[in-house]
């Protein structure tokens, strides 16, 4: 599966956003990469403005253009706002799941654990990070040493990330449920979702 494997913090920088997590150096260099940043002072359009918001959103989430444009359609077929449809399927992606029950330490390697059959839906393996978990689904980690000792290092690293209030994660046993749906006030995006609807709407 593709993915974006270039230089992160020049990503954050551009996007003025601590994509992939806060940086010192970012807080200390609050202008776009290059040797011209300093001087790209120009008032951005709302095209540009939208352009931004999509690209946070993307890079957020891990996932190229042809992803996150078909997440969007995906999205724009349902009936219901556009942009909190958009966050809900974003939000329950197996690879986010993972993340966000701390069995991986970022999205990247949450993914690499699903690819690599680390991880299980109601006790049958998937290895497709775009895989839409349902309400009361279970994702759990497959009972293997190597598979359990991944899990154990990854929750070690994720201790001071919360658990979302709509799952519910059983450490002795690897296992995680969804409680429910998320709904718009449960996800904190980093960027505004409607502005992205209006991008893809032109």
């Amino acid at each position: 599966m593709a993915r974006y494997t270039g230089p992160r913090l020049r990503i954050s920088r551009r996007l003025r956003t601590p994509i992939f997590g806060p940086s010192k150096y970012l807080d200390r260099k609050d202008y776009p990469p290059g040797q011209h940043g300093q001087s790209r002072r120009r008032k951005a359009t709302d095209y540009a403005l939208a352009l931004i918001e999509k690209q946070k959103l993307r890079f957020y989430y891990g996932l190229m253009e042809k992803q996150f444009r078909g997440v969007y359609e995906k999205a724009n077929r349902r009936r219901g706002v556009t942009g909190e449809l958009m966050l809900q399927i974003l939000e329950t992606r197996l690879d986010n799941i993972v993340y966000s029950l701390g069995f991986g330490y970022s999205r990247a390697q949450a993914r690499q654990m699903v690819t690599h059959g680390h991880v299980l839906v109601n006790g049958s393996r998937v290895s497709t990070p775009s895989y839409v978990i349902k309400e009361a689904d279970k994702i759990g980690v497959k009972n293997t040493d190597k598979s359990r000792h991944l899990a154990d290092k990854n929750l070690e690293h994720s201790t001071s990330r919360n658990v979302p209030d709509w799952l519910s994660l059983d450490k002795d046993a690897y296992q995680g449920v969804v409680e429910r749906i998320p709904t718009r006030d449960d996800i904190q995006p980093i960027a505004n979702e409607q502005a992205i609807v209006e991008f893809y709407s032109r």
